[in-house]
């Protein structure tokens, strides 16, 4: 029996109704027919199109793990853009999935506030040698006597093969298969709820992935060409038929967010999403996901190459309007070129610059609508109105070390004495500290670009890495680009494994325990500060070349205040620490009241009261 009642709220994908029937939507705008093919019965069942261009069938044919295609006019079959599962890769059937089906045993989780979080950021394929949703649960102990508060798993939306960062996804329902089935994934949240870790999910709204995509086929319209992106054609939120789309952005955020009660998303690059509509896609999802899950903390992040604070505002009870914060690039910037005196590229507008490194431990963001001399354009917005967990601080994560020629660590390229004094700046600052995978025992694995293309696309991908390191001094030489991992590889993806044995040997083990004493340190005495902080709270001075000191006003009259001389050379320090200071933590040389020694930090509490 088939029906063409239009019976669920939600717009795209295969959604099991409360009659047990499944109801089947596509947008097609530009195909005339559209039939459902369900994998084992002969016959295709129709499906009635409407004015604005979507296909739909209610069924009693199919089920939960029914597997199934759509059927366009020239017989080909598409997968279903919206699919909870891709069992056989992105080429093949959908499977019907019923959210239900998993029993959640944290059901009384209601997250946690977001000036507790110390993040963790990690990639599900390379996290363990297995490399999956379950795996990845044995290692939360782990963590959690780490210090760490929250996950945030980089993209798990289906992409070609079985490897790859994730920003190839193509569809941005699925997780990944090789990862596991939507279950697995909910057990590894459910585990992490129950363990007390708060979990965020890496989206993207900006692009497809390069394989596997078959909108373009059916609805040329999910794109535009008066947008363009690094990817191609942008994607169509303001033009013909951008309300498909819009839909399929936001009720993806929502989905992720209610479905599998994840407690935030991080949104890749949004300054590549262009809208040209009164009211912006980024700012429409942040208002229907405020709206729809009141009743527990959402994170909200944003990576965002613009630095606009106005997407990070509060309102006048200092909650986000919009956004929680924002991935903050110029404070790994400015803590990477002191330690590693790097000057390729953007880093050339940190290195040596010391009014930048205080201005942005004080206020935020480096550049507030200066000119940029690599961009060539202005960068950025005031911030210093902000809170300081307006932003996510960190030395490294995927992109600043995949995004190297060899994908080569810190740890790998700068002294011990430089790496612990600049993780001490920002694992003590009131801003939310990121730690990347492996960082807190010093990890030496790698973690290079890798993927799993195929044909020509594969060539192209492994030829235009390395074109792309060839303007770089160190890699003219063929023979040294040679070096460079072939990203197609498959032991370029087994070299960013994380080697678990190696936490339980020196030296990895003491640097395990140097970060379980720093965020102690900030769980005892930054945390409970933090949450009644409001903005204007941080000054700054330049004592020296890649030395400061920082102060930041808290909200019960107490000053936190911080010296650093992150560089080689000795410090004759002007500001010296009061000798009823309470100090929190100390690193490097013994201070004299002349003198602080290279790579020195101090973290101490001026109360006045």
């Amino acid at each position: 029996m088939i029906t063409n009642e239009n019976a669920s709220e939600r717009s795209w994908g295969a959604e099991i109704l409360s009659n047990g029937r499944v109801q089947f939507s596509l947008w097609a705008p530009a195909a005339e027919t559209v039939s459902l093919s369900i994998l084992g019965q002969p016959e295709l069942l129709p499906m009635k199109r409407a004015s604005d261009g979507w296909y739909r069938v209610v069924t009693d044919r199919a089920a939960a793990g029914t597997l199934y295609w759509f059927v366009l006019p020239n017989g080909v079959c598409v997968p279903d853009p919206a699919s909870r599962f891709q069992p056989e890769d992105v080429s093949g059937p959908s499977e019907v999935i019923d959210p239900r089906s998993y029993v959640w045993k944290q059901n009384d989780w209601r997250g946690r506030p977001w000036e507790e979080a110390v993040i963790y950021e990690l990639h599900i394929g390379a996290f363990t040698a297995e490399g999956t949703f379950l795996a990845a649960i044995e290692k939360l102990p782990h963590l959690q006597k780490l210090g760490v508060t929250a996950l945030e798993i980089m993209p798990v939306g289906d992409f070609p093969g079985t490897r790859n960062w994730g920003y190839d996804g193509v569809f941005w329902y699925a997780p990944e298969s090789s990862y596991g089935r939507p279950e697995h994934f909910k057990a590894l949240i459910d585990a992490a709820h129950g363990m007390g870790f708060a979990v965020l999910l890496d989206v993207i709204y900006n692009h497809f992935g390069p394989e596997g995509n078959y909108l373009p086929t059916y609805a040329p319209d999910f794109f535009t060409e008066r947008h363009k992106t690094p990817w191609g054609a942008g994607l169509n939120y303001d033009g013909d038929g951008s309300a498909a789309v819009r839909a399929f952005a936001i009720e993806n955020a929502l989905y992720w967010l209610k479905e599998f009660r994840l407690d935030g998303l991080r949104l890749d690059a949004v300054h590549a999403i262009q809208d040209d509509s009164p009211k912006h896609l980024l700012d429409e999802l942040a208002e229907r996901v405020r709206a729809s899950i009141p009743d527990r903390p959402i994170y909200l992040l944003l990576e965002n190459e613009e630095n606009e604070a106005a997407t990070l505002e509060r309102d006048g009870r200092g909650a986000p309007r919009h956004y929680t914060a924002q991935w903050n690039d110029d404070i790994h910037h400015v803590l990477h070129t002191a330690a590693t005196a790097e000057s390729s590229g953007y880093y050339a507008d940190y290195l040596g610059d010391t009014e930048k490194l205080g201005r942005t431990l004080a206020e935020g963001f480096a550049f507030q609508g200066e000119l940029m001399p690599f961009r060539g354009s202005e960068r950025g917005q005031s911030s210093g109105h902000l809170p300081t967990t307006a932003f996510v601080s960190f030395i490294q994560n995927h992109d600043q070390i995949g995004n190297r020629a060899l994908g080569d660590r810190l740890c790998q390229i700068a002294s011990e004495r430089a790496l612990k004094a600049i993780a001490a700046v920002y694992l003590l600052a009131p801003q939310i500290p990121m730690l990347f995978m492996g960082e807190e025992w010093a990890c030496p694995q790698p973690f290079p670009f890798f993927c799993d293309f195929h044909g020509k696309l594969a060539q192209a991908v492994r030829e235009g890495r390395r074109a792309e390191f060839a303007k770089f001094p160190e890699f003219q030489d063929p023979q040294q680009r040679q070096k460079i991992p072939d990203p197609q590889s498959p032991s370029t993806f087994a070299s960013a494994k994380l080697d678990w044995t190696l936490p339980e040997r020196s030296p990895h083990r003491d640097w395990c325990s140097w970060y379980q004493g720093v965020l102690a340190a900030r769980r005892s005495h930054i945390v409970p500060r933090l949450a009644a902080m409001r903005g204007n709270a941080g000054r700054f001075t330049v004592l020296g070349r890649s030395a400061v000191h920082v102060n930041w006003l808290l909200a019960d009259g107490d000053e936190l205040h911080l010296i650093a001389n992150l560089s080689e050379e000795p410090l004759a320090v002007i500001d010296a620490v009061p000798d009823e200071a309470d100090v929190l933590w100390r690193e490097g040389g013994v201070i004299r009241p002349d003198e602080w020694p290279s790579w020195t930090v101090c973290w101490w509490l001026e109360r006045t009261k």
